[in-house]
Order: C-alpha cells, then sequence, then structure tokens
C-alpha cells in the first residue's frame, strides 16, 4: 500500500492527466426535439441515465450561499421532480437550512457520466409544509429515519464513539417508533428559473440546450429555449 509520502504533487498530476472521460459511446441529442418545459426532458434523461447504468443517478450537487454571500456546494439525493420543481430534503437546522432561511435561492447539478450527461437547475426554494416534510421521511426507509434522528446536523460532534452510540439509538428508536418525528426534518423544492442540459460529444461538439422561465405566459409557453456554446 502507498503511504502518504508517496503522493507527491508529482505523481498527483501524472494520475490526474491520465484519466480520461467518456470512454463509451455517447449518445446524440437533437435540442429541435426537445419538449417545451425542461422537466419531462428530465424526466427522458433520468430514465436513460438509469437504464445505461448510471450509479446514483438521483445524487445531484446542491449549492446555496452563506449569509457573506459566499458560495457552499455538497451531494444529496432528488426526491421528485414535477410540475413543481425539484425536491430535496434536509434538516432546517442544518447549515443549508439556514442559508436556505436567509437566502432562499439554490442550483443544481446532475452529473451522468455514463452518458456524458449534464443538468444544471437554478430558482428559488421553498419550504414545503409540515405534512408533506412528514411523508417525506417516513416514505423513506428505517436507515434514512435513523439518520434524521441523530444528532443535530452540521454541529460540532466530540468523537466517533459518540457519533457511533448516537447511530445506534437513533436506530433503536427508528425500529421502535416508526412514526416517529424529526421536527427538524423539511422538504424543500427549487422551482426552476433556468435549466441546462448539456449532452457530451466525443469531438467536443457540446450541445447545452438552455431553458429559461417567461415572467409570465401560457403554461406551455413559459420557457424560451435558446442552444449555447460549449
Amino acid at each position: 500500500m502507498a503511504s502518504m509520502s508517496d503522493h507527491t504533487p508529482h505523481r498527483f498530476r501524472d494520475l490526474l492527466h491520465a484519466q480520461r472521460v467518456w470512454d463509451t459511446e455517447l449518445p446524440s441529442f437533437d435540442p429541435e426535439s426537445a419538449p417545451p418545459v425542461p422537466v419531462p426532458l428530465f424526466h427522458a434523461w433520468f430514465a436513460e441515465a438509469v437504464a445505461a447504468g448510471q450509479p446514483e443517478p438521483h445524487a445531484m450537487s446542491l449549492a446555496t450561499a452563506d449569509t457573506e454571500g459566499l458560495p457552499d456546494v455538497r451531494t444529496l439525493l432528488l426526491h421528485d421532480a414535477d410540475e413543481r420543481g425539484f425536491h430535496f430534503a434536509t434538516h432546517a437546522t442544518s447549515a443549508k437550512g439556514h442559508q436556505l432561511a436567509a437566502r432562499p435561492h439554490a442550483a443544481l447539478g446532475f452529473y451522468w457520466p455514463a452518458q456524458g450527461r449534464q443538468v444544471r437547475v437554478r430558482g428559488p426554494v421553498v419550504r414545503c409544509t409540515p405534512a408533506e416534510s412528514h411523508a417525506d421521511l417516513h416514505a423513506r426507509s428505517t436507515g434514512a429515519l435513523a439518520a434524521a434522528l441523530t444528532g443535530t446536523q452540521s454541529e460540532a460532534v466530540g468523537s466517533v464513539a459518540e457519533l457511533h452510540r448516537a447511530a445506534d439509538a437513533a436506530w433503536e428508536r427508528a425500529r421502535a417508533e416508526p412514526d416517529t418525528e424529526a421536527p427538524a426534518w423539511t422538504r424543500y423544492v427549487v422551482e426552476p428559473a433556468e435549466a441546462e442540459f448539456f449532452q457530451g460529444d466525443a469531438r467536443r461538439r457540446h450541445i447545452r440546450l438552455r431553458y429559461r422561465r417567461r415572467e409570465s405566459g401560457p403554461a406551455n409557453d413559459g420557457w424560451t429555449r435558446e442552444l449555447l456554446w460549449p
């Protein structure tokens, strides 16, 4: 096994530069065939990512800003995508929960390398009702409930042993009381004002299709579409 001293900057750069992307045949994408609104295209691309064997296609990056306007980002799971927008959940008392309370806007990023595709979404964020948040948590696994009951997310913990004790207790409670409340657990929806679909190309002729929501207009005519240079 290599030691930490073996990982010199030179070795790291050699390793980094040896990596390749999209060592597979990529699908084509005709932007002229795209639907007038973004969510149906997201549904189609998600299903194709699953069919292509993309691991964890529902994993996404969530970017927020703190009270000073500095960016923050983390990876979490998509819970739904519908006419309201893109749904996720977290503790309202977490770092991202506090950031969303102060600045209720966010950006999402999905990357599906199995097909050389990315999807980016930006827009305002709204909190769902307590009933929706409760239903969201209890529609998930026992492990998800246990995680929601373990400690106070984003706060400092004294040791790994303390973390393990709290997690074990939370698992026991989740099994014994599957309907128990996790008051801070909150479901959020990013209402897309902008959505961009990126299809990679081996010859770097990448297709970027951006949807932008109009200020007003009929439900099926509320978006403009435009191609962007790669």
